[in-house]
Order: C-alpha cells, then sequence, then structure tokens
C-alpha cells in the first residue's frame, strides 16, 4: 500500500531504475524552482542558531500577516502535527476524512481516541463537545477549498480544540482563517513550508495559534539548522517567487487537466483548488503499474478513507513532465 507521495527510492527499485531517472506525479511539490545563490560558508555551520529563531519569524510573520509571537517553528510540518497532539489535553479527537495519514498516526501515538467524520458525505456531523477537531483545508487528496465559516462557528461553539491545515492554501490565494487566531485561543494553523517554497528537503514547518497558546507550547532549543533557515528566509523575502509561482500553476494545471480529459481514461476527475489533481479509473492499479514501467509514478490512493487504488492522483508538474505522461497515458488499452 502507498500511504505517502514521494518515495520515488521504493519505486525506483520496482521500475528497474535510479531515483533520478524517475518522473514524480505522487510529489505535490510547487514545480517552480528558482536558482538560488545559497551560502554555506563555515559561519553559518560552526555557530549555533539564533534559538529565538526571530528572523525567520519575522519573514514569516510579514508573509502571512501575523506577528512573529503567534509562530512556533518545527523540523517539519509533520514534526509539528505529533507535538501538538502530545501536548494537547483533550482525549477525543475527530479527523474530517480523508485527510493526511499522519494526523492519526500522530493522535493514537499521544495515545488519543479517534473518531473519523467523512467529509465528503456527513460534514455536517457534530463532534463530542471539548473534542480536538482536524481539517485540511485545502483538503487532501482531491484538493477542495471548503468555506469553514459555519464548521468554525458550531465548533467553537462546542469549545472545540481546532487543528486546520493550510499547507496547500497559497497555490491559488484561497481564504485563509489565520486572522481569527487572535479570537480563538483554542484554534491552531498548520503551515508547511515545503509545499509552496518548493523545498521538501528544508525541514521547517510551524503552527500559527494566539500568542498565549504559542507560549504554552514547548519547543525543542534549536530544532531547526542554520541552513533551512537561511534558504528558507531567502525563499520568503524572495519578492516575485509568489506571483510568477501562481501565474506558472495556473498555466501548467490547465495543462494537466485538458490531458487527464483528453486521454478517456476517466471516469471521473475531481476539480481541485490545489497543485494536485484526482482522478478515479476503474483499473487504476493497472494504470499505476502502467506508469510505472515507463517510469512514471503517481499518487495511489488507497492508504486514503473512503477511496481505493482506483483513485489516482496526479501532481502538476513542467511541460516536458507532462508531455511523457501524455504519451504514457495514450499507450495505455482502455
Amino acid at each position: 500500500m502507498m500511504t505517502h507521495g514521494a518515495d520515488i527510492y521504493t519505486y525506483a527499485k520496482l521500475a528497474g531504475c535510479k531515483p533520478e531517472q524517475m518522473i514524480d506525479f505522487s510529489s505535490n511539490i510547487n514545480l517552480y524552482q528558482p536558482s538560488m545563490q545559497l551560502d554555506t560558508a563555515s559561519h553559518h555551520i560552526e555557530r549555533y542558531a539564533d534559538s529565538s529563531y526571530a528572523s525567520l519569524k519575522t519573514a514569516i510573520a510579514n508573509n502571512y500577516e501575523i506577528k512573529p509571537s503567534q509562530i512556533a517553528l518545527y523540523n517539519g510540518a509533520t514534526a509539528a502535527i505529533y507535538a501538538l497532539f502530545s501536548q494537547l489535553k483533550p482525549k477525543k479527537v475527530y479527523l474530517y476524512a480523508p485527510l493526511y495519514g499522519e494526523y492519526q498516526k500522530a493522535a493514537f501515538r499521544a495515545k488519543k481516541f479517534v473518531s473519523k467524520i467523512n467529509r465528503i458525505d456527513d460534514i455536517e456531523n457534530p463532534p463530542s463537545k471539548n473534542s480536538i477537531v482536524v481539517f485540511v483545508n485545502p483538503s487532501t487528496p482531491e484538493g477542495e477549498h471548503y468555506n469553514l465559516d459555519a464548521l468554525l462557528k458550531m465548533w467553537m461553539k462546542r469549545k472545540c480544540t481546532i487543528i486546520l491545515d493550510e499547507s496547500f492554501l497559497e497555490f491559488e490565494a484561497l481564504k485563509s482563517y489565520r486572522n481569527e487566531i487572535q479570537n480563538y485561543k483554542k484554534l491552531y494553523i498548520i503551515q508547511s513550508f515545503s509545499k509552496f517554497y518548493s523545498c521538501a528537503g528544508v525541514r521547517v514547518g510551524a503552527v500559527f495559534a494566539h500568542k498565549k497558546s504559542i507560549e504554552k507550547l514547548s519547543k525543542e532549543l534549536w530544532n531547526i539548522s542554520s541552513l533551512d533557515v537561511t534558504f528558507l528566509e531567502q525563499r520568503l523575502n524572495d519578492t516575485t517567487f509568489k506571483e510568477y509561482s501562481r501565474k506558472l500553476h495556473k498555466e501548467q494545471k490547465e495543462e494537466l487537466q485538458k490531458i487527464l480529459e483528453e486521454c478517456g481514461h476517466f471516469d471521473e476527475i475531481v476539480p481541485s483548488d490545489a497543485n494536485f489533481i484526482l482522478c478515479y479509473n476503474p483499473r487504476g492499479k493497472e494504470l499505476f503499474e502502467h506508469l510505472l514501467t515507463h517510469k512514471i509514478l503517481v499518487r495511489s490512493c488507497e492508504s486514503f478513507d473512503y477511496l481505493s487504488e482506483n483513485w489516482l492522483r496526479f501532481a502538476i508538474k513542467d511541460k516536458n513532465a507532462h508531455k511523457e505522461l501524455q504519451k504514457t497515458l495514450e499507450l495505455f488499452s482502455r
């Protein structure tokens, strides 16, 4: 079972090739990767980083229109999820599924009692009072952006601790609920930087929350490397990055959508507000294996609740990758 995208090392072995020879449509990372001159001089390595990460928090605060005091930094968004669950007191957790699988693992590790709400068919089902609710928006694996106004009102009325994951929000400049953290102390927003800022190898993730809630979270000392900080600061301070990323994302998303529609292999192509597209083929497993034979890796979605291996997800890539995908799809027999 495929439990996470971007595992090119395992699947390259199965395809009989080197990882760098794979075209990875399973990894939903921004396709725009501008060249950078990253200074790796010894002073970045020989000294301890500023343990408060003041300059990085300032750069994040400026980009996300919040205050540095509302930011807690971790060694990646997944680390932030585990840390948050380990420190939140409520024992009952409601996961609006399907969603990123690490939320369930983190809840179990923290010895929570996990229930799931099917957000596709039963989204209005109310969680217990004083529980933890988790919602990924835009959602994964299909990329729908939800208007959560009514749900937020209901969760707050029930005094729930709210975890919103907005890691895919920036590709299309969608509505964020960051402005609510000042008004509700039990709202926590998970922010990954690897997706939009195209740096999966740079391990920096964040929790955004009310200042008093951030103060209660314990953070490991020097949990982010100086090199990670240097890279992300440069990317955040690149004034053209967001604009060009979104322009390129729009163009390439339209191209991929057209390829998937015109190949004729999919009974359903789900509209997406993120940088990936979910599709259904009743012979999805065969199609997955066909693509892998041609050194193309896509995300098989059987690990997601309510889905099966016949659901395949395609991340948006560049023109060359799309061209190879198109040719390979044409070779698959209907």
